[in-house]
């Protein structure tokens, strides 16, 4: 008997390899192509990511080539590498205004990521966690605050700047900044935390944490991948913000890279070069930043979305 089940077993499986073999056959006699497309697709793929990495770092070489070019090689050889490495264009670049409006950015870009992040996070801390009173009603005006566009309220933010004292001073762009990007920062921030275990406030509670010592200590650092992600979109969104800072800032020294870089060209007209020299140093920064948090990054959206 046990023989008999021994040889069966192998039997069944030969015939159901044999089988699987006819199907495959007849698929392959019935769908010649499917073959061909199962070893194409993966070669169209990897073309497509090379495409996009061309379409997307080509542009960035070319500037940085060209900021160490003079305006005869612009010209000449525009899509050639330079005779030399002319770093005297981006001395140039700094004397023209360049550092000072590459000051000015930090500073603000700064300022409104420390603002946009805490105060987002404690509101979506205080709607997730603590339940309070009105939390639906209070995330219903946050979701509204992303149907509003900014240049439909410039005038009304003029005067309001105005009456506030602050026009043309760093705090305009760093509370307007702030201001528009809470809702969004909020509502990213909200998602991830969710699903953080309720478990984790009711174990705080238990050894004698305020809900703000759970804040600090304990919801922050467990929120740090989607901190990083809110942070680095409110850098690349202050760091390249044009309407505000062309509106409220009329100080030629208070003005960010967007606005000093427009006007460094109305003043340079033909210094080609040394325009690309500014271009790459005003880009720099937020590729450095990305290359440094993009782990983070990507898991902080990826988590914050998805759930």
């Amino acid at each position: 008997m046990m023989t008999a089940s021994a040889n069966t077993k192998p039997n069944a499986q030969t015939a159901a390899a044999a089988t699987a073999g006819v199907v495959a056959d007849a698929r392959s006699r019935r769908f010649p192509l499917a073959g061909v497309g199962r070893r194409i697709g993966p070669v169209l793929v990897w073309v497509g990511l090379a495409a996009l990495v061309v379409a997307v770092l080509y542009p960035l070489l070319w500037m940085v080539f060209s900021s160490f070019k003079d305006n005869r090689e612009v010209f000449d050889s525009p899509w050639g590498l330079p005779s030399q490495l002319r770093w005297g264009n981006f001395a140039k670049a700094g004397s023209a205004g360049v550092v000072r409006y590459f000051t000015n950015s930090v500073l603000v870009t700064s300022a409104s990521i420390l603002t946009t992040v805490l105060i987002s996070a404690w509101a979506a801390y205080g709607l997730v966690r603590q339940r309070i009173i009105g939390g639906g009603l209070v995330l219903g005006l946050l979701l509204g605050g992303l149907m509003l566009a900014p240049t439909v309220a410039l005038i009304p933010l003029f005067n309001l700047l105005q009456q506030l004292r602050i026009f043309d001073t760093y705090w305009a762009l760093i509370v307007l900044y702030t201001a528009f990007r809470i809702p969004f920062t909020t509502f990213l921030i909200r998602a991830y935390m969710i699903d953080l275990s309720p478990e984790v406030d009711e174990a705080a509670k238990l050894d004698g944490c305020t809900p703000a010592q759970t804040f600090w200590r304990i919801i922050l650092p467990m929120c740090r991948p989607i901190l990083i992600s809110a942070a680095l979109l409110q850098a690349l969104f202050a760091w390249n913000e044009f309407v505000f800072a062309l509106v409220f800032i009329s100080n030629g020294d208070l003005k960010t890279l967007p606005v000093g870089l427009m006007d460094m060209q109305s003043r340079l007209l033909t210094d080609w070069p040394v325009q690309f020299a500014g271009l790459t140093m005003a880009a720099i920064p937020m590729i450095v930043l990305f290359l440094i948090g993009q782990r983070q990054f990507l898991r902080g959206l990826t988590d914050g979305i998805g759930k």
